[in-house]
């Protein structure tokens, strides 16, 4: 009897580690990550977009919120590092987009917003941008967009504001 308690003791702890562990997991990979999209606005009003290198798609500029950083700043620092273009102004909140299959990594809440850009156009992350082009509201690419950017730039020219 004393030899199986031995044993349960060690498989209990195991087990109580486990639990715990999953827990802390689905905290961390369970809950869906903050990120932001951002419609770019040159002074002469054409729309920057950039190409991913991941599924070579158009797309908007953005990216994940860092840990300890907030919206307005993610917004200023994606900008700047996917097109060398700086944030002159935000305008406008466009949205808030949650869907589960907005993503295909991961399940992520997008936050987007018109912004007054500034500055020369430049790839700042290789690994990440492949091209960086401005297109006037009439020259907009009619070929699919990554994630569901396609969306968000409808329903910014739409003028809505959209919580999906």
């Amino acid at each position: 009897m004393k030899v199986l308690a031995f044993f349960a003791t060690p498989v209990q702890s195991a087990r109580s580690l486990w639990r715990i562990g999953q827990a802390v997991l689905g905290v961390i990979f369970r809950h869906p990550i903050t990120g932001t999209s951002i419609i770019p606005i040159l002074p002469d009003g054409r729309i920057v977009l950039i190409r991913r290198r991941d599924d070579g798609l158009w797309a908007l500029p953005g990216g994940m919120v860092d840990w300890g950083e907030d919206i307005p700043s993610t917004i200023h620092r994606e900008l700047m590092e996917e097109t060398g273009l700086e944030v002159a102004r935000i305008n406008r909140l466009v949205g808030v987009y949650s869907s589960p299959e907005r993503d295909p990594r991961i399940h992520s809440i997008c936050v987007v917003v018109e912004a007054e850009v500034k500055g020369n156009m430049a790839i700042q992350d290789e690994l990440e941008v492949m091209e960086i082009q401005a297109f006037s509201r009439d020259s907009l690419p009619h070929e699919p967009m990554s994630h569901d950017h396609a969306r968000q730039l409808r329903d910014y020219l739409n003028g809505l504001t959209t919580l999906a």
